[in-house]
């Protein structure tokens, strides 16, 4: 068992017997090496490890034990919570628990050792769910910033026909976020900053027009919204960074596995990652129905009495990430294969929204997928 500070672990045999005493050891360097030095009395290739999923935090004891060519096995909570239901005694301190796990261990029909490989998909798991909170703060962000022009400049965003959130707008507000800083600057400084950050997009004659349009805003002269607007901008450009590396290190991470899965046609590297971190082993899924379910794209059931329900909805009960992943990729694919493009329009013809008939192509994906990764085959769809 593991938590934040601390760990508690314990050898039973077989047969039930308690080899090695509950004992404690410190989530860290010194405590790792206690623990190998309690399990170097037993035989090595006859011991199976069994830790309780706790989140994040014995990831690293995985590495450690996995590194040591320990046979290590991670075990869902579910499956020990049902093993303490089972128990006469209610009871649960962190000894008891460490007994349970060894116990559920010894229950399991088949085991499933975790390997190096299982460690790079929870690195692309982290890093894509880290980009998903990285974009959420940023598009929180820019609706802000953009509560802030519709007080200060309401006409900017309908000046520029991409919006406010551009490059050469940024730019701009960043030294002059106010109408009347707009206003009061020089018309070739304005245009060579304008022309600059946009690589020539925008002209001279629009910055002639923007000076015009600052001078005549009917917006608010509010100096404590001029700092809010610029320190806003800054964080944007920050998580833009951060959004850029990550996905350079997911990049990196995929190409390294040399999954069979970035044959597919429109999956990139971020959408790939995403995906293959999610997932993880492929084995861990007995069937395509539990893949689907985990992604929650498996259909809803609507039945009572003789009723039932000719359409039904995804059960949308599984992996957010994972879903939304999906659902990028399937857009792509639909835009990159002929197969998925003829099935996309199929839904459509049937009345189906964009979104539903897109959710069918990435049901009709996980079955691709799961194929795939079970049988390490390339995409050959036509």
């Amino acid at each position: 068992m593991t938590t934040q500070q601390e760990c508690i672990a314990a050898a039973v045999s077989l047969e039930g017997e308690i080899l090695i005493e509950p004992f404690q050891f410190s989530n860290d360097y010194d405590g790792f090496y206690l623990l190998l030095s309690k399990l170097a009395p037993l035989d090595q290739h006859s011991i199976i490890i069994g830790l309780e999923s706790t989140a994040h935090y014995g990831d690293n004891l995985v590495r450690f034990l996995i590194c040591k060519d320990f046979k290590v096995c991670v075990l869902n909570p579910i499956m020990t919570s049902s093993m303490r239901k089972n128990n006469v005694r209610k009871m649960k301190t962190d000894k008891v628990d460490t007994l349970v796990i060894a116990k559920t261990l010894m229950m399991q029909d088949s085991l499933r050792f975790s390997t190096l490989e299982d460690l790079d998909y929870i690195e692309l798991k982290e890093l894509g769910r880290f980009r998903q909170k990285t974009m959420k703060q940023r598009t929180r962000l820019k609706i802000q910033l953009t509560s802030y022009m519709d007080q200060v400049f309401p006409e900017l965003q309908y000046f520029f026909k991409s919006g406010l959130h551009q490059k050469a707008v940024y730019a701009l507000l960043k030294e002059a976020p106010m109408p009347k800083d707009i206003a009061s600057l020089h018309l070739t400084h304005l245009s060579n900053l304008l022309v600059k950050s946009s690589h020539g997009h925008f002209t001279k004659d629009m910055a002639r027009e923007l000076r015009v349009l600052a001078q005549r805003s009917v917006g608010l002269n509010d100096s404590s919204l001029s700092i809010q607007i610029t320190q806003t901008i800054a964080q944007i450009e920050l998580l833009d960074s951060q959004l850029f590396e990550t996905e350079l290190e997911l990049a990196n991470l995929v190409t390294c596995l040399h999954s069979v899965l970035m044959t597919i046609p429109g999956i990139g590297t971020v959408n790939g990652g995403m995906i293959l971190g999610e997932i993880g082993d492929i084995h861990r899924f007995s069937t395509l129905g539990k893949l689907l379910a985990f992604a929650g794209l498996d259909p809803t059931v609507y039945q009572s009495g003789n009723f039932q329900a000719k359409r039904t909805h995804m059960s949308k009960r599984g992996a957010r990430v994972l879903r939304y992943a999906l659902m990028n990729a399937a857009h792509n694919v639909v835009k990159n294969n002929a197969t998925f493009k003829a099935y996309y329009d199929a839904k459509r013809a049937e009345c189906r929204t964009h979104y539903n008939a897109l959710g069918h192509c990435a049901g009709k994906l996980v079955r691709v997928i799961w194929k795939m990764l079970t049988d390490e085959v390339e995409f050959n769809l036509e």
